[in-house]
């Protein structure tokens, strides 16, 4: 599934609330080695719950933390035109608010020209 992505590529939207993308200067290899330690970690934090095991699940978050800020959804911003950042607030209260608008109209005016029971082009 894809999420929509803003117009200036820093954050995807779900269920309303953006989310920092990752930083696009990153090379694909880099990207790929980083996203791979992000699951791996997540992995760890899933199982650290099933056991119980506190410290586990501490160092597995951290690890989690490290392989987020790695890739710049956490931490310092990667854009340097000085906007703020947004990430985890809902998109209505944002300069967001307009665009996102948009899309939800567009998908409402898509979904009023389908008949019941016709199946949604994909």
């Amino acid at each position: 599934m894809r999420y929509p992505e803003t117009p200036d590529g820093r954050y995807f939207v779900v269920r309303g609330r953006l989310w920092r993308l990752s930083n696009p200067v990153l090379s694909g290899d880099k990207r790929d080695a980083l996203v791979k330690n992000l699951m791996a970690a997540r992995r760890a934090v899933a199982l650290s719950r099933r056991k119980g095991d506190g410290d586990g699940l501490a160092d597995a978050r951290e690890a989690v933390d490290r392989a987020k800020r790695a890739l710049g959804e956490r931490g310092p911003v990667w854009w340097s035109d000085g906007a703020p950042d947004l990430n985890r607030r809902l998109v209505r209260n944002t300069p967001y608010a307009d665009w996102y608008a948009s899309l939800e109209s567009e998908q409402d005016g898509a979904r009023d020209r389908t008949e019941p029971g016709d199946t949604p082009e994909v």
